[in-house]
């Protein structure tokens, strides 16, 4: 207590009740990616080689099996090189990626799928700020081999509980058999993932290829460009906001043209197309891998997903302070004050459905949910509930014939 010893008025700091929770990031992204060693300085006629740096000399490649921090496409070519046979899948999705609106983002290559992605996944269990994952591998990859793949993905992101994976389709369907199949005679998509952790997309995209000849065209996957545009989404809108009817920047065609009629039939299982609209590329779907008989329709849309990992984490992150506070009523209402401020700024945004905040969310942290056994335990149960935002996938006219007003 301080110490009054003449009177008058006394003006005290004292500490605020409101601990504001700031929302996490949701735009980084984590590459992995088969590459190879890459020991000679850049040569212009091969086009290999790594980038020479100011001070003479090249830089030195990234090693395998270890992620780094990238912020931009010249440091992506310090670390890993120029588009390269050496590493041009993984290179045109971190290019991509950062050509849509990622601004940043881990990359880890490896030397092929199996342990090598096993060691990967488990290095990025450390980096708690990605929030995205995808691995743009080559169209070799065998479509066995690759579903084991995109199982490890999508079990990696269900664990961390952080983050979601874009899933890439394979290059080539077999004699152009466009359905899905769970073998490699057509489009060979994922498992159901109940909780809706991953996205898969199809088809690969048709970008420049800077190692052929001017006006040549290669088909890469689409993963690291829709990576980009979850980031460019998430900054124009926020995390709410379905990341599809966006213009893939970079893309000037589709390996495999998708009708509506395809698409009827594709976008039921969970199947996210990529079609051409007058010239123009668009991803055309924002499904999770639960949009099947087997999945959650809980989870079928990719932004509820990643809104439900933005809150989790937010709240998380922003309620650290309350360990070891002493669990009695004081710090229920502080709990409340904080989370209920958090949610109301979300419901603001938008992120929310209801036209007040009292339907929007709500907060309940008390003697009902933290009895004396509870708090026996050491524990403070807060119970909270979202009314979330969904996308408008159908917009339907109904239109009919009126003979006018009446005479």
């Amino acid at each position: 207590m301080p110490t009054y010893t003449w009177p008058g008025v006394y003006v005290e700091e004292v500490p605020s009740a409101v601990k504001p929770i700031a929302g996490v990031g949701t735009s980084t992204a984590a590459f992995i990616g088969v590459s190879a060693d890459i020991t000679r300085p850049w040569d212009a006629g091969k086009k290999t080689g790594m980038p020479l740096s100011v001070a003479g000399g090249a830089y030195p490649q990234a090693a395998a099996l270890t992620p780094q921090p990238v912020n931009s496409w010249t440091e992506f070519t310090q670390k890993f090189g120029d588009i390269q046979d050496a590493n041009r899948y993984l290179a045109h999705a971190v290019f991509g990626f950062f050509n849509n609106g990622g601004n940043r983002c881990w990359v880890t290559r490896i030397g092929a799928p199996g342990d090598d992605l096993t060691q990967a996944l488990e290095q990025l269990e450390s980096i708690d700020e990605v929030a995205i994952v995808a691995a743009p591998l080559p169209p070799d990859v065998a479509a066995d081999a690759l579903n084991a793949v995109q199982a490890a993905l999508v079990a990696h992101c269900e664990k961390m509980e952080d983050r979601v994976v874009i899933l890439d389709s394979g290059r080539d369907i077999a004699a152009d058999n466009l359905v899905v199949t769970t073998d490699g005679t057509g489009i060979w998509r994922p498992a159901a993932n109940p909780k809706g952790y991953g996205a898969f997309y199809f088809p690969w995209i048709l970008v420049a290829d800077p190692l052929g000849q001017p006006g040549d065209r290669v088909a890469v996957p689409p993963s690291g460009h829709l990576a980009g545009i979850y980031a460019r989404s998430d900054a124009e809108r926020g995390v709410h906001k379905a990341p599809a009817n966006e213009v893939i920047l970079g893309a000037l065609d589709v390996r495999y043209p998708v009708s509506k009629i395809l698409q009827g039939s594709l976008n039921p299982v969970g199947v996210n197309c990529i079609r051409s609209f007058n010239g123009t590329i668009k991803v055309y779907g924002a499904r999770t891998l639960a949009s099947d008989p087997a999945g959650d329709p809980e989870w079928t849309y990719i932004s509820v997903r990643r809104l439900v990992n933005f809150l989790r984490g937010s709240i998380e992150a922003g309620t650290q302070w309350v360990v070891f506070e002493p669990n009695a009523a004081g710090l229920w209402s502080k709990i409340r004050r904080n989370v209920s401020a958090f949610l109301n700024s979300e419901w603001a945004a938008g992120a929310l459905v209801g036209a007040t905040p009292e339907q929007a969310f709500y907060v309940v942290c008390d003697e009902t949910t933290n009895p004396p056994e509870v708090r026996d335990l050491g524990q403070v149960v807060i119970e909270i509930g979202v009314a979330l935002v969904r996308p408008a996938e159908f917009v339907i006219f109904r239109i009919s014939q009126w003979s006018g007003p009446a005479q």
